[in-house]
C-alpha cells in the first residue's frame, strides 16, 4: 500500500479535507505534526522546505514530491493514484470535467469564505468576550443562507453537486459543512435536498474516521 505523509494537525479543516481524500482512494496516511500553537509552521526551515506561506497541510509523496493547499493535494492524489475515478472526471470528458470544476468553484467561492469565517468566529469568538464580531456572524449566516438556496435548486435536479456521481467537490465541503450543520442547523433543515445531500456526504466512513484522528 502506498503511504503518503501529511504535514499538519489532524483537528484542522484543511488537513482533514486532504486526509479524507487520501483515504477515499485507499492510501495510507502518516500525519507529521506541525504544532501551529508553537509556531512551527512559521519556522524558516518549514517555510523553505514545505510551504512558502507558512501554513498547513503539505503532502509529501513517497517519491519526495511535495504539494500544498488541500484541494490541490486532493486533485494530485486522485490524478496519480485513482485515475479514472469519478471523484475527479478526466479532461477527456469535457462535460463531466466542466461540471466538476463548476461545482468545485461553487464550494471555493460561494461556500468556503463565509463558512470558514463563521466557523472561526462562532468557535473562537466566545473567547474574545464582548469583542466577538456579531455583525460578521450575521453577514456570514445571511450569505450562506442565500448560497444554500442555490444549492437546493441544484440538488433538486441531481444527486450531487456535479451530477449523479460523488466528486471531490462534494467532499471538499466536509470540514466546515459539519461545523455549520452543528452551529446553524436551520440552514440545512429547511432545505430537503440540501439535507439529503449533506447526510449522504457526511456519513461516509472516511469522514467518520477523520473526526477521530489523533496524533
Amino acid at each position: 500500500m502506498v503511504t503518503v505523509k501529511l504535514h499538519g494537525m489532524p483537528h484542522t479543516a484543511s488537513t482533514r479535507r486532504a486526509w479524507v481524500i487520501a483515504k477515499e482512494i485507499g492510501l495510507d496516511v502518516k500525519i507529521v505534526p506541525v504544532n501551529m500553537s508553537k509556531g512551527e509552521h512559521k519556522d524558516p526551515a518549514y517555510i523553505d522546505n514545505y510551504h512558502p506561506f507558512g501554513i498547513t497541510p503539505v503532502l509529501e509523496d513517497e517519491d519526495g514530491t511535495k504539494v500544498y493547499e488541500s484541494r490541490a493535494i486532493a486533485r494530485y492524489l486522485v490524478t496519480k493514484y485513482a485515475k479514472g475515478s469519478t471523484l475527479l472526471p478526466d479532461t477527456s470528458d469535457p462535460k463531466a470535467y466542466g461540471l466538476f470544476e463548476q461545482a468545485a468553484s461553487i464550494e471555493y467561492s460561494s461556500f468556503d469564505p463565509s463558512a470558514s469565517a463563521l466557523s472561526y468566529e462562532r468557535v473562537f469568538g466566545p473567547m474574545k468576550g464582548p469583542n466577538a464580531d456579531k455583525e460578521l456572524i450575521k453577514r456570514c449566516v445571511e450569505t450562506l443562507d442565500n448560497a444554500f438556496s442555490g444549492y437546493e435548486r441544484i440538488l433538486s435536479k441531481q444527486k450531487f453537486l456535479a451530477g449523479d456521481n460523488l466528486t471531490l467537490a462534494d467532499l471538499f465541503h466536509l470540514p466546515y459543512g459539519k461545523i455549520i450543520y452543528d452551529l446553524e442547523p436551520q440552514l440545512y433543515s429547511k432545505r430537503p435536498n440540501l439535507t439529503r445531500w449533506w447526510k449522504e456526504v457526511a456519513t461516509r466512513q472516511t469522514w467518520h474516521d477523520a473526526q477521530r484522528l489523533q496524533l
